[in-house]
């Protein structure tokens, strides 16, 4: 297998809340971008409660509407072995680094898991002080969640912190 390497984050000082996904699928690697599959409901959930057509938007002004808002973007893994996208199929997984995540946030007031795997390692980003929240996966593997219970559970979160 091949190694893959993941994307450096989105977060700058006045990140308050940053998301944590698992490590980008192919579609997302393939565009460098995060939530690049189509089908990942992540933009369309931060559109929706932003009131901004960020599904439609190119990846720099979604960047640029994410930092605007103290949200941040980055995942637990920081490379690792996997065909496909699958979260289940990741193997030989090397973690982020979350202490520079810290550094370059001073603003940061809390952490939010998107899905299971990524929160697997809650403990981790657990040990800074800061609250840290799961919420649902955003991805079309997530189908027992609809597009409305994850945009009630991820605005409730977002508002909770200023960033919805």
């Amino acid at each position: 297998m091949t190694r893959l390497f993941g994307l450096p984050p989105i977060a700058d000082v006045n990140t308050r809340l940053v998301v944590l996904g698992s490590f980008p699928g192919v579609a997302s690697l393939r565009a460098r971008q995060y939530y690049g599959h189509p089908q990942n409901a992540f933009w369309k959930i931060l559109g929706a409660l932003w009131n901004v057509p960020l599904a439609q938007a190119g990846y720099d002004e979604r960047v640029a509407a994410v930092l605007a808002r103290g949200l941040g973007i980055w995942d637990v893994y920081a490379s690792c072995e996997r065909e496909g996208s699958l979260d289940t199929a990741i193997r030989d997984a090397e973690l982020n680094d979350f202490a520079h995540l810290r550094q370059r946030c001073p603003a940061l007031r809390a952490i939010a898991h998107n899905g299971g795997e990524s929160f697997r390692h809650a403990r981790l980003t657990g040990a800074f002080g800061l609250p840290v929240h799961r919420l649902p996966s955003t991805s079309p593997a997530n189908a027992s969640w609809s597009f409305e219970r994850k945009l009630e559970a991820w605005g409730d979160l977002l508002r909770a912190y200023g960033v919805a």
